[in-house]
């Protein structure tokens, strides 16, 4: 078999950066001409994250084929060219309903269903799936830590996948922390070492341990954990803290992370290119200017909600040479009386999606603000049906413009849920239960959209035909586009047959423009997504 394996484990605690040390070992092995991709498999019981809490979770990630999953793979996609897809993400959930549809199709004979050997078979097919003749290296990542009860059956299916393909094609690398004690001035070690300890009593020794630190390990602390994890002194790194994500290949590279993975899976590779990297780094430690842009939603107390946005905006700064200083503000603290005192000062003004109604009112009047006082303005998803909603009120004078979302009775639903449109990817019509709270269905993934010319959407694109990706169940209702471009509303972005309004813009405003679609989905660092390059530019343009 040609696909390698490298199996990703984390221990002592959460959040030490498994998804950025997966993404940086394959931009790496990708310099060197191979051809890599990432899975993230996730412990917990949700089939998917796509009803998760932002909150708990983070943002929900969408793929071109319209999988909701992990934010990880935003971070995946972001370091390397090979893009994901719904077999990139697998939770306990999604192997487990798996299991039990076969059960009940009869597909084990009525044999008894066991956590082992049906559900890590099931978890290891869905490790294998990613094999191919095209795929030089699958880097596999296993959420959460050590220990916990709910990740054994994926520690156990990658233990028996080295037994299976043979210890030549697979590889494993454990992250842990080592933390400095400041009054004692020395790193401890312990943590670690109890760590590999608790992987190696279920049967998996790790090759390689990655160490997250404030700083870089001594090669005397180094040895001692090589010594006491029994691994070579050669195949223990230090991931230290870094002021930017993208500084990380490159401060792995130095240590000679990908050699040594090359080495121990036997693989042959040219030698690294990362100019782009070096390129992107210097641009990042050297930035011409700065601009403030303001986020106003409502998870702004969790970063991580917004996680693609924020990296989207930062892309659109290396784009434009300069730094991009972001600034969260909680819609639900804006009103009239406030909304100068909380926006005084910005460069540009991006509202972004979500879902209900908490909040809503206050990104209105966000948006009215940075219309009339001619702030650079981005809507994404429930941002633009805001643009929507404030226009028609304000503009167009439909007093009580709203959305069916917020208010179900409104006489003037500018924003809706269409009972059916036409899917241009499986040409027939696509129908919603309109009866339902949620919705039957939401539009998830890419799909394409036709640009007007001279617009700014078409200014950024520099073509008439795009495809992005969506996540939402409302749409802007075309019963209210005649009123609304008459008082000078641009529909510059429709679907193919015309029938979804996926841009709307402003053509007296430096720059105004709202979409429906997810743009911060397709950005990633050494190419920023044309809306946000363009975005940060009017922004810098406002700030001179």
């Amino acid at each position: 078999m040609k696909t390698k394996f490298i199996f990703i484990t984390g221990g002592v605690l959460s959040s030490l950066g498994k998804g950025l040390t997966a993404a940086s070992v394959a931009a790496l092995l990708e310099s060197r001409g191979l051809t890599t991709t990432i899975q993230k498999l996730d412990p917990y019981i949700n089939v998917d994250p796509g009803t998760m809490n932002p909150f708990q979770h983070g943002e929900v990630f969408v793929t071109d084929d319209g999988a909701e999953t992990d934010l990880d793979l935003g971070h995946y996609e972001r370091f390397i060219q090979n893009p994901m897809s719904k077999n990139n993400n697998y939770t306990s959930g999604r192997i487990y309903n798996s299991v039990i549809q076969k059960e009940r199709r009869g597909d084990y004979l009525g044999g008894t269903v066991q956590v082992i050997p049906h559900i890590t078979d099931e978890i290891k097919s869905a490790i294998l799936s990613l094999a191919s003749d095209d795929l030089d290296v699958a880097l596999i990542e296993i959420g959460g830590t050590v220990g916990d009860i709910e990740g054994l059956p994926f520690l156990e299916s990658i233990r028996q996948l080295k037994k299976d393909l043979g210890k030549e094609n697979v590889l494993y690398i454990h992250l842990t922390l080592v933390p400095c004690i400041k009054v004692a001035g020395e790193f401890k070690t312990k943590p670690t070492q109890h760590s590999v300890k608790e992987l190696r009593s279920i049967g998996i020794q790790p090759n390689i341990i990655v160490c997250r630190s404030e700083d870089a390990l001594p090669d005397d602390v180094c040895n001692k954990i090589a010594l006491f994890c029994d691994v070579d002194n050669d195949a223990v790194f230090s991931a230290v803290d870094v002021k930017s994500i993208y500084e990380l290949p490159l401060e792995l590279y130095n240590q000679g992370i990908d050699q040594k993975i090359l080495d121990l899976l036997k693989l042959k590779a040219k030698n690294a290119e990362l100019g782009p990297w070096k390129e992107l780094v210097k641009k990042l430690k050297n930035p011409q200017d700065t601009v403030t842009i303001a986020i106003v939603g409502k998870y702004v107390e969790l970063k991580e909600a917004y996680k693609s946005l924020h990296e989207a905006l930062l892309h659109g700064g290396f784009a434009n040479n300069i730094a991009v200083n972001l600034e969260y503000v909680n819609s639900e603290e804006i009103d009239d009386a406030h909304v100068a005192e909380k926006l005084k000062g910005l460069d540009g003004i991006l509202v972004p999606g979500g879902f209900g109604t908490r909040g809503v009112e206050g990104k209105i009047t966000t948006i009215k603000y940075a219309r009339e006082n001619k702030i650079p303005f981005f809507g994404i998803c429930l941002g633009m049906q805001c643009a929507v909603i404030e226009y028609a009120r304000n503009v167009a004078k439909i007093a009580d413009a709203n959305s069916a979302e917020f208010e179900t009775s409104t006489e003037n639903p500018v924003i809706y849920l269409m009972a059916e449109w036409f899917d241009p990817r499986t040409s027939q019509k696509e129908c919603r239960d309109t009866e339902s709270e949620k919705g039957g269905t939401m539009r998830l993934g890419s799909y394409p959209c036709t640009l007007e010319n001279d617009s700014l959407a078409h200014k950024a694109y520099g073509k008439n035909e795009i495809h992005e990706r969506h996540r939402h169940r409302f749409e802007f209702n075309n019963k209210y586009s005649e009123i609304l471009k008459e008082n000078g509303l641009l529909l510059s972005g429709l679907s193919p047959a015309g029938d979804l309004v996926e841009i709307v813009e402003i053509k007296d405003h430096p720059w105004f423009l709202g979409c429906q679609f997810h743009p911060e989905f397709k950005s990633s660092p050494m190419k920023a997504h044309p809306l946000f390059k363009d975005f940060i530019a009017a922004a810098l343009k406002n700030k001179k």
